[in-house]
C-alpha cells in the first residue's frame, strides 16, 4: 500500500515577477480593448441609446408622481399616461417662451449686425490714429462672409434636415419608451434578480433604492436650481432693462451647470449685444454683474442646498464628462454628461471594490478623510475669502 499523498507537504508553485508582470499586462490590455469596444457599440447604437437614456432619467423622476397616483386609486398605465401629459405641457409651454424670444432675437440680428460693424468701424479709426495701421473695409468682412455662408449654405440646410428629422423620431421614441419602463418596472426588478442569489437580495434592493432615490433627488435639484438661476437671471436683466432678457436668462441657467465656463458663455452674449444696443459700458458692465452674482448665490447657497447633501461632481470631472460626451454622441451627449457622470458615481459608491472612482468623481468637500470636509465653505467662497485675506492658514 502506498501512503496517502500529504497535501500539506506538497510545494506551491510560486509566481515568479516575470509571471506577474504578464498577467498584469494580459489584464490592463483586455480592459483596454473591452472599453474601445464599448465605446465604438456607444457611438455605433446612438439612435438606439439616446432616447434610451433621456426616457431613462426621465422615468427615474416620474417615478414618485406615478406611484402617487396609483396610490390614488388610478390605474398604472393611465398614471402614466397623466405625469406624460404634464410633462408635455411643461415642456410645451417653455419651448412657447423660449422659442417666442428667440424668434424676436433672430429678427434684430441684422440690425444688430449693423450696429456691430459701426462699433467695428470705430474702434479700427481709433486704433489707425494711435498705431497707424491701415484698417480693414467694413465692407471686405461682410462679403467674405456672405462668401463663407454661401459656401457652406448647401452643408448646413442637409445637416439642419438631418437633425430635425432625427430629433423628431427621438421625441417620438422617448414617450413610449417612458411607459414602458414605467409599466414593466416590476417586471425589470425581477429579471435583476434572477442574476442575485437569493441570501444577497436583500442587500441588491437596499442598494437599488438607495441608488433610485440619490438619482431622482440630484437630477430634480438640478432641474430646480435651473429654474431659480434662471428666475434670478430674469429679474436682474429685466431691471436693467436688457432687451430678450427671458431668452438670455434661460440660456444662461442652463449653461450654469457647466462649472466655471458656463457662466462666462452665458454672459458674454447679453453683454456684447447690451453694449452695442446702448453704447454704455457701465450698463454692459452691469450685466456682468448680475450674472456674477447669481453665479456666486448659486455656487455657495443654491446648489449647496438642494444637491450638495446628494451628491456632488467635481468640476474637473464634470468639464471631462461634458468633452467627451460632446464626442461621443454631440449636443444629446453633453446633455445626459452630468446627469449620467451623477449616476455613475452614485453606482461606484454602492460598491467597495469600485468606491474609489465614486471618489474620485466627487466634490474635495465630499471627501471622507476629511472630518471638517462638511463644514468647508464652497469655492466661490474660499475664492472671495483669499482675496479679501480672510482665508485661514492650512
Amino acid at each position: 500500500m502506498l501512503p496517502p499523498p500529504n497535501h500539506f507537504n506538497t510545494p506551491r508553485h510560486t509566481a515568479s515577477p516575470a509571471e506577474v508582470r504578464q498577467s498584469t499586462v494580459i489584464h490592463y490590455t483586455f480592459i483596454l480593448i473591452g472599453m474601445s469596444l464599448l465605446v465604438y457599440v456607444l457611438h455605433k447604437l446612438d439612435g438606439i441609446i439616446l432616447p434610451l437614456a433621456f426616457a431613462a432619467l426621465l422615468a427615474v423622476l416620474l417615478l414618485p408622481i406615478c406611484r402617487r397616483l396609483e396610490l390614488w386609486g388610478l390605474p398604472r398605465a393611465l398614471a402614466i399616461v397623466v405625469c406624460l401629459l404634464l410633462v408635455i405641457a411643461l415642456l410645451t409651454g417653455l419651448f412657447y417662451v423660449f422659442g417666442t424670444q428667440l424668434m424676436q432675437f433672430r429678427n434684430e440680428i441684422p440690425l444688430f449686425q449693423q450696429k456691430l460693424a459701426q462699433y467695428f468701424d470705430q474702434i479700427q479709426q481709433m486704433l489707425s490714429s494711435r498705431f497707424g495701421f491701415q484698417p480693414i473695409s467694413k465692407d471686405q468682412v461682410i462679403d467674405q462672409s456672405l462668401e463663407t455662408l454661401k459656401n457652406r449654405a448647401g452643408g448646413w440646410l442637409g445637416t439642419t434636415l438631418d437633425t430635425t428629422t432625427s430629433v423628431l423620431s427621438v421625441v417620438t421614441l422617448i414617450p413610449i419608451y417612458i411607459f414602458c419602463l414605467l409599466y414593466y418596472r416590476d417586471h425589470m426588478r425581477q429579471f435583476l434578480f434572477r442574476f442575485v442569489a437569493p441570501d444577497k437580495r436583500t442587500s441588491v434592493l437596499h442598494t437599488m433604492d438607495n441608488i433610485q432615490t440619490v438619482v431622482q433627488a440630484y437630477i430634480s435639484g438640478l432641474l430646480t436650481v435651473i429654474v431659480i438661476v434662471a428666475v434670478l437671471n430674469a429679474i436682474g436683466l429685466l431691471l436693467l432693462g436688457v432687451k430678450f432678457a427671458i431668452f438670455f436668462a434661460i440660456f444662461a441657467s442652463v449653461l450654469a451647470v457647466i462649472p466655471f465656463i458656463g457662466i462666462f458663455i452665458g454672459a458674454a452674449l447679453p453683454t456684447l449685444i447690451t453694449l452695442v444696443e446702448t453704447g454704455s459700458p457701465l450698463k454692459a458692465l452691469g450685466v456682468i454683474g448680475v450674472f456674477t452674482l447669481v453665479q456666486f448665490l448659486e455656487g455657495n447657497f443654491i446648489t449647496p442646498t438642494i444637491t450638495g447633501s446628494k451628491v456632488s461632481i467635481n468640476p474637473m470631472a464634470a468639464i471631462i464628462a461634458l468633452i467627451l460626451g460632446g464626442e461621443l454622441w454631440g449636443t444629446p451627449g453633453m446633455i445626459l454628461s452630468i446627469p449620467l457622470t451623477a449616476v455613475l458615481k452614485v453606482i461606484f459608491d454602492a460598491s467597495k471594490s469600485t468606491e474609489p472612482w465614486g471618489f474620485l468623481l466627487g466634490d474635495v468637500a465630499d471627501g471622507e478623510d476629511n472630518p471638517d470636509a462638511k463644514n468647508q465653505p464652497g469655492f466661490m467662497s474660499r475664492m472671495w475669502q483669499q482675496l479679501s485675506g480672510k482665508s485661514q492658514p492650512r
